[in-house]
Parts: C-alpha cells; structure tokens; sequence
C-alpha cells in the first residue's frame, strides 16, 4: 500500500512537471497571431518612457515652436562675441534634444500600425514644424562663417565653454565653399519638405497601402506572402517551388509598380543632383561623401577591389549548388541552409546567448547589454500594419528602440545581436558624450553591430559539438561577409551609377534602372546561378536607395573596420586584447566628436589601406575553403 502511494505521488509529481514544463514552452513560443494587442506587452516597446500620453507629446510640440522662434531671434547677433555663440549652440541643443522626442513618439507609435492615419497626422505635423525649423535656422551657418576664421579660433581657444561645439564649427569652416550666404540657404530651405516626399511616397507605398500576395504551397497550406513570411519560407523551406511561388508573389506586388517606383527613384535622383549643384560639388558622390570628409577616391577603390574580388562568392554558389543537389539553381535558393538544419530559434532561449557573447567585452558591457534585452526597449514580433525589418532608433536623454519582427530563423538570431550592437553604440556614446557630439556618423554605424555578430558567432561556435549545426554556423558567416560586405557594395555600385545618370542627362525609367540592376546582379552572382527575370525589378524594394542615398557602401567599410577590430580583441597576448578592447569601447564612447575615418584610426584600423578591403576578401576565400572541406567530410 505504501508502495502504491509513492508511486500516486511520483505520476502526480511527474504529471505536475510535464504540465509545468508545458507552460513554460507556451510562455517562450512566439505568439502565434498577427493580432499586436493579442501580443504580450513585454514583446512590445514601451513608449511612455519618452512621453507618458499624447497631452504631454502636444505640451513639448507647442514647446518646441516657442524655442524655435527664440533661436529665430538670434539673428545678427554672432558677430557680438563667443557668449553669443555659446547662447546659440546651447539653445541648439535644448532644440536638438526635444526635437528627438517630439518625433520619435509619433514615429514609432506609427512604425508598429502604419495603417493609423492619426498618428501619420500627428507625424506629419511634426514634419511640417520641422520645415519651418530649417527655415528659421537657415541663417545661422552663412553667418556664422561670416565671422573671420582667425577671429572665430580665438574665441574657441579663450572660451572653454564652447568645446563641446568646437569639432562642428571646424566641420563648417572646413566645408565653407560649399555653404551658400544667407538669402540662398534661406530658399533652399524652403524645400526641406518637398526634399522628403520622395521616400515618404515610397514608405506609404510599401508600407501602408501594400497588399502581399498569397500563395498555396506544396502541403496545400494558403500564406500571405508578407516580408517576415517570405524570408521564413526562403531559409526553412526544403520544396523549390514553394521558394519559386513565395519568390513570385513577393517580387510581383513590387514589380506590378515598377514604373511608380522609377518615378519615386527619380525625384530622389534629380534631388541629390540639384543640391550638388547649388552647392557647388563636381558629383552626387563627392556631395554625399563631404559631409564625413570621406575622400571619393575610398568608395571608388572599395567598389573596385570588391568587384575584382567576387570569386570567393561564385565559388560559394558553385558550392551551394552542388550542395544542395540542385540542377538549376536560382536566387530564391540563395538563404537555404546547405544541410538539413531547420532549428528554431525561441527569442527567450537567444537573449542569455547574446549576453555571454559579447564577454570579450568586458563585464560592465555585458550588464548594458542584459538591460537592453531586459527592458521594454525592444519590439519583438511581427503584427499586421507594422514595418518589416529591423532597426535601432536612439532617443537622447532617455534610451535607444529596437524595431524586430523576431520569425525564430537562425538569420533573426543574428539580427538581434546585430541591432543591440547598434543600441549599444548609441547607448554608450550618449551616455559619455554632449549632445552636441553624441550622434555618431554612418560611416561607423555598423561597426558595432557587425562586431557584436562576429562574437556571436563564436559564441555559437564554441557552444555546439553538431556537425550539422557548425555547418549552419559557418554558412552563416560567410552569408553575412556576402550579404554585409560584397552585396552592399553591388547597392552602392548601383546607386553611384544611377546618380550618374542624372548627372549626365539619361532618363530614368523602369527599364533603364531594371538593365542596370540586371547587369550588376548577373556580374555578382556568377555562373552558377540562373538569373530570373524578375530579380530585376529588386530596386525596388532596396529602402535605403529611398531614405538614405550612399548609405550601403558604409556596410562594407564597417564590415572590413569590425573585421580587424575582431582578430584585435580575439587574438594576441592578454594585454593586447585588452588594448583593443579598451580601443573599440572609446570608439563607441566617442559618439560624432571627430571624423569617422579618425574616430576608426584610433581603433587601429585605417580606410585609406587597399590590405584592409582585400582582408576582407581573403576572409570570405578562407572561409568557402572550410566549408568546401566540411561538406567532404559530411
């Protein structure tokens, strides 16, 4: 009898735990509705840390137009001395720092239901406060540079005060040629709006009034082919049509809009060459290119140096191809893992992963990085009317958001630890910078983010004795050399190209950007892969050829900067890597106090040098070598 009991009491304990355990699985899972009030509010950012309702984003709104007017009233008034100039630059910053505020609210509330006209009109309306803006501050650079340079030295050199403003006025002396007086910058700020209807047309097009496709696959299941659905199907899916059918009913509803899109392109095109040209720049590229004092001469040889150097990725294709025993073999193939490996991937089993990774680091960087993957700062999962995609948005004065639409794959995986490098960039330089000198420049943005997921990576690597896995693993990696380095060079390729279009006079049309897109997708990829038809329309959907011209080529050389900043923390004595760590954080810490290219060569790592580009590629050659060797051995 007593035997029986025990027994009672061990099912029912053993049933308590299977139950338990259920729960606990349950609570891990990602949500399985598109619903976002159905998601759990830890899933969701918490935007009340900027602003606890929309009364209090209307208080700082009409704040910010009474500061805007104060600013206005400055005019005329530099010349009087460096007390006047310090008047203006701290009123600069109160504005600066209010102005993240009272747009990012609306912008994030409208990025998670872009369907809400409301937000998109309280948005706008910060839009059009912010036009007004440039046209009350439009005086102050012309004036400013009407003060003597001499003059202007003395008072930074016998003003202490002013040091946290000392790096941006330099900046403006350094690109005076290019600053127009008074009366002209005042016109062409007048334009400020008109200059973002173009990627505002874009975003509302393939955002709010998009309707994906759907398509039936192979076991009989209908899917709306969304952005998260479709490259869910492309990385997991081991039947070729249904990547086929996914591909079609992606690509189609951008294609069917293909001439729209080339009418969008085109007024980001003739905008960029008519700045260049009030401005008295030669090309769109050395336009772009000033702002962060980037010699033309890099961007020219980083586009050279990878296009001579795109065997490793036709190998790699070759490989794939033959891996995947596949006798045609096309792009839509391109994001299947090699070998049999579907593992999903729970966000909370990744979070703790993330954060042992980055211990190379130090201590102190770990604890940041648990408070970021710990607090309401991140929006995880997918929902009807959100954004697609994945971005980082700092907040000065209160803290960074992450935007995800978490889908499990192992390619979500290392877009979260790409994004909190990211936030931990940001988080780091506005804690440790002025706001004058705390927003740090593209040309380093990716830095942080491609190191922290080369750590994880080893992180991975060294936690797993799966052959199968490791195989993922290095996949992986060299998926993200190609995707980071070599195809944001092919976009920047392109997007250089098609600025020179403009410059020379051709029209711009679907067809036109279509051939141009064909030819460089067709150079890139190599032999091994059937070039589909519809891949030419890709342009399309390319966000950053909209919101942010001359953008992607910054992947590479952040790509080849955290390459070497890696090998330096992983590598060497102990003392060495200490170095380099101690390196790379005052890198972080330093926010936009210098010049990116200087900032990066206090890093050790030098732009200028052909070795650190071909280093890249080397990697990537070594890299398919392994996998080659690997795959015999399976």
């Amino acid at each position: 009898m007593r035997l029986t009991n025990h027994r009672s009491q061990l099912f029912i304990i053993l049933i308590v735990c299977l139950l338990a355990l259920t729960l606990v699985a349950s609570a891990l899972a990602k949500p399985n509705t598109l619903n976002r009030a159905e998601i759990p509010d830890k899933y969701k950012w918490d935007l009340s840390d900027i602003y606890p309702n929309w009364e209090a984003w209307e208080a700082d709104l009409g704040r910010l137009e009474k500061l805007m007017d104060s600013y206005a009233a400055l005019q005329g008034t530099l010349n009087q001395g460096a007390a006047q100039i310090l008047k203006a630059n701290k009123l600069g910053d109160e504005l600066g720092m209010l102005t993240y505020k009272v747009y990012r609210y609306p912008a994030l509330s409208s990025v998670t239901d872009t369907r809400n006209n409301e937000i998109a009109a309280k948005l706008q309306r910060v839009q059009i406060l912010f036009a007004k803006f440039n046209i009350a501050t439009a005086w102050y650079n012309p004036e400013l540079l009407t003060i003597p340079w001499k003059t202007m030295k003395g008072w930074l050199d016998n003003t202490p005060e002013l040091a946290p403003y000392r790096y941006g006025i330099e900046d403006l002396y350094r690109r005076q040629a290019h600053v127009l007086d008074k009366d002209k910058e005042q016109l062409l700020s007048y334009f400020s709006q008109v200059n973002g209807a173009p990627g505002s047309i874009y975003r509302e097009l393939s955002t709010s009034d998009i309707k994906y496709a759907t398509t039936t696959l192979s076991d009989g299941e209908e899917k709306t082919i969304t952005p998260g659905e479709y490259y869910k199907i492309l990385s997991t899916d081991r039947n070729q049509d249904d990547r086929a059918k996914a591909f079609e009913s992606f690509y189609g509803v951008f294609a069917a809009n293909a001439n729209t899109y080339a009418a969008i392109y085109n007024g980001i095109l003739q905008r960029d060459w008519a700045s260049t040209q009030a401005r008295n720049y030669k090309s769109c590229l050395e336009a772009a290119l000033d702002d962060d004092n980037v010699p033309v001469s890099v961007y020219e040889n980083l586009v050279t140096q990878v296009k001579a150097g795109l065997g490793p990725v036709h190998r790699y294709n070759a490989l794939r191809k033959k891996a995947l025993k596949l006798e045609n073999y096309h792009g839509y193939d391109g994001s299947l893992p090699i070998v049999n490996f579907d593992k999903t991937y729970k966000y909370e089993d990744v979070k703790p992963w993330v954060i042992e990774s980055v211990a190379p680091l130090g201590k102190e960087y770990q604890k940041k990085m648990k408070k970021v993957l710990s607090s309401r700062w991140i929006d995880v999962y997918e929902n009807e009317g959100k954004r697609s995609g994945a971005f980082s948005a700092g907040v000065y004065g209160v803290h960074p958001y992450m935007l995800m639409n978490y889908n499990e794959t192992l390619e979500n995986v290392f877009t979260l630890a790409h994004e909190a490098g990211h936030t931990m960039h940001t988080l780091l330089a506005d804690e440790n910078q002025p706001f004058a000198t705390s927003d740090y420049k593209i040309f380093v943005a990716e830095v942080a983010s491609t190191l922290n997921e080369a750590l994880f990576l080893d992180y991975l690597m060294e936690h797993t004795d799966d052959p199968v896995e490791r195989v993922a693993l290095l996949q992986q990696a060299i998926d993200n050399i190609i995707g980071t380095f070599y195809v944001q060079v092919m976009f920047a390729e392109y997007e250089w190209r098609a600025h020179q279009m403009v410059e020379q006079g051709q029209p711009i049309t679907a067809d036109a950007l279509s051939a141009l897109y064909t030819e460089l997708k067709n150079e890139h990829d190599g032999d091994a892969v059937i070039f589909d038809e519809l891949y030419g329309a890709t342009w399309t959907r390319i966000s950053h050829f909209y919101n942010s011209p001359f953008y992607v080529y910054q992947y590479a050389t952040c790509y080849a900067s955290s390459a070497k900043i890696h090998k330096a923390i992983t590598t060497g004595s102990k003392k060495e890597r200490k170095a380099a760590v101690e390196k790379y954080l005052t890198l972080l810490k330093s926010g936009g106090s210098d010049y990116p290219m200087e900032l990066l060569k206090k890093a050790g790592v030098d732009l200028t040098q052909p070795e650190t580009i071909q280093a890249v590629v080397d990697q990537l050659d070594d890299l398919v070598t392994k996998l080659e060797k690997e795959m015999a051995r399976l």
